[in-house]
């Protein structure tokens, strides 16, 4: 269903991104914001799912200005990689590559962005930064970022069970964000993509329900 554009980030990135579009008129734009692990076969497959919806989506590669076509497993190797890679682009860069993406896709309407794990904190940013309505799943650094005020609604997805995010981190974020939707699983970390252990099929699917009337509450 999808191709591959490259976009230009006005702070000079060049980088390639996934693009999804809908077999009829768009309802809106949606920039899908990857896990540490790239845009892999998951991640198209998410925006695909938002195309399908009637929504034109894409990812971009935002590891592209260090490493081109990252693509990683689910595996330690893959996740030590990711951390490096996050570790080395930063939050800046990360969220203007979010812009240019948005830009791109500027004539489906108005856009909104989602995002998983790192790319979830990524995405708690363009709500504060670029004032994008924003669903953030499991964002683990989302705590660290409560002293910037949102510019745009949000909704948190959280998992019950996920060892990486404590349960003060999540009532910090929820206390910071009273206007926002916030819910809860009972799920582990990661529990959206069906490429993990973690994968919770009944979560996901509410979860992505509560994405699309989120979407189609604030880009209609």
């Amino acid at each position: 269903m999808g191709k591959t554009i490259e976009l230009h980030t006005t702070d000079g990135q060049r980088l390639s991104a996934y693009l999804a579009e809908p077999a009829g008129k768009p309802k809106g734009g949606i920039v899908v914001m990857q896990e540490i692990f790239g845009v892999n076969a998951h991640i198209r497959s998410v925006a695909d799912k938002y195309a399908q919806a009637g929504y034109t989506a894409i990812a971009p590669a935002v590891f592209d200005p260090i490493e081109k076509g990252v693509e990683l497993g689910y595996d330690q190797a893959g996740m030590q990689k990711g951390l490096e890679l996050v570790g080395a682009l930063g939050f800046d860069r990360a969220v203007a590559s979010v812009d240019a993406a948005a830009k791109a896709i500027a004539s489906a309407g108005k856009v909104g962005v989602v995002g998983y794990c790192w790319g979830g904190s990524v995405t708690y940013l363009s709500a504060t930064r670029l004032g994008l309505p924003a669903v953030s799943y499991y964002g683990g650094r989302n705590a660290q970022l409560i002293g910037e005020k949102a510019r745009a609604a949000l909704l948190f997805h959280y998992g019950l069970k996920d060892a990486h995010i404590s349960e003060a981190d999540r009532e910090a974020v929820r206390r910071a964000n009273p206007e926002a939707e916030f819910y809860v699983y009972d799920a582990d970390h990661g529990f959206n993509c069906d490429a993990r252990a973690s994968f919770d099929a009944p979560s996901a699917k509410l979860a992505l329900e509560r994405s699309l009337a989120f979407f189609a509450k604030h880009l209609g």
